[in-house]
C-alpha cells in the first residue's frame, strides 16, 4: 500500500480570501437597482453604501452580502434576490457562497463550517470605542445598508436573521455602545427574544458592567397594529412616514 493510499489527500475549500469581495463588487445587483428604483436611496447614496459594505453581485443577479471581520478577513457571503418592489423574491431562497463552493466541488457540506460574523463588522476597523457613534444592530442586511445612508451618524450592522444573535458574535463589540433594533410583530416576539439576549450578554462576566447592551423599543411604541401585523422594521417605519 502506497503512502498516498494510506493518507489520501482531501481537498478542502479554503476560507474566502479578503480579495473575494472585490471580484464581485457592484452597485447594480437586483437589490441595488430596486433600492434606487423605489426612490429609497439616490444613485450616489447607493454607490456609496455598496462601496462601504462591499456589496457584490452574482452572475444571476443576486446581491452578495459579504461577512467581513475587523481584520478584513472575508468569512462567507450571503446571496439574496430582490424584485423591483425591493422585497425578496419568494421563489428564491437565500444561500451562501461557501455552500455553493462545496456543492460545485462535490465536497460534503459538513467538511468546513465557516464562522459567521455580523454583516458590516469591518466598518468598525477605523472606529474607536470612545468615539461618539453607536453601533446599531438590525435583523436584515438590507436594513443596515439603507439605514447607513438615512442615519449615517451611527454604524449599522445586521444579524442576518431573528435567531442570529449568537453570543460569540458580540464580544468584539464589548467596548462599543451597542443598541439592538429588532423588527416589530403583534406578539412582541422579536423584541422579547432580543431583549433577553441583551440581558444575558450584559450580565456575562466577559461584558463590561458599565456598558450594557440596549434594546430599542421605538417600534413597539410607534408602530400601528397594522404595521405590527406586517412585521415591519425601522426602515419600513421611516419610509412609511
Amino acid at each position: 500500500m502506497t503512502l498516498k493510499e494510506l493518507f489520501p489527500i482531501v481537498k478542502v475549500p479554503r476560507k474566502p480570501s479578503r480579495e473575494w469581495w472585490s471580484q464581485r463588487l457592484s452597485a447594480q445587483s437586483s437589490f441595488c437597482r430596486a433600492v434606487m428604483g423605489c426612490g429609497i436611496l439616490t444613485h450616489r447614496q447607493m454607490v456609496h453604501a455598496a462601496l462601504r459594505y462591499r456589496l457584490g453581485r452574482s452572475k444571476d443577479d443576486a446581491v452578495i452580502y459579504w461577512q467581513i471581520d475587523l481584520l478584513g478577513t472575508t468569512h462567507d457571503g450571503k446571496l439574496m434576490w430582490y424584485g423591483p418592489d425591493c422585497h425578496r423574491l419568494k421563489n428564491r431562497n437565500a444561500t451562501w457562497v461557501m455552500f455553493l463552493m462545496k456543492k460545485h466541488l462535490g465536497i460534503p457540506q459538513n467538511t468546513f463550517q465557516p464562522h459567521h460574523v455580523f454583516f458590516g463588522l469591518h466598518l468598525l476597523r477605523h472606529v474607536k470605542p470612545q468615539d461618539s457613534c453607536q453601533v446599531c444592530i438590525v435583523e436584515a442586511e438590507k436594513t443596515a445598508v439603507i439605514m447607513s445612508e438615512l442615519c449615517p451618524q451611527h454604524v449599522w450592522l445586521a444579524a442576518g436573521g431573528l435567531y442570529e444573535l449568537q453570543d460569540e458574535k458580540f464580544f468584539v463589540l464589548r467596548h462599543y455602545r451597542v443598541v439592538l433594533f429588532p423588527d416589530t410583530d403583534p406578539d412582541m416576539r422579536a423584541y422579547t427574544l432580543w431583549y433577553e439576549t441583551a440581558q444575558r450578554l450584559s450580565a456575562s462576566f466577559l461584558w463590561p458592567k458599565d456598558n450594557p447592551i440596549h434594546v430599542s423599543d421605538f417600534l413597539e411604541r410607534k408602530a400601528t397594529p397594522e404595521q405590527k401585523s406586517r412585521k415591519i422594521d425601522i426602515v419600513d417605519y421611516l419610509l412609511e412616514r
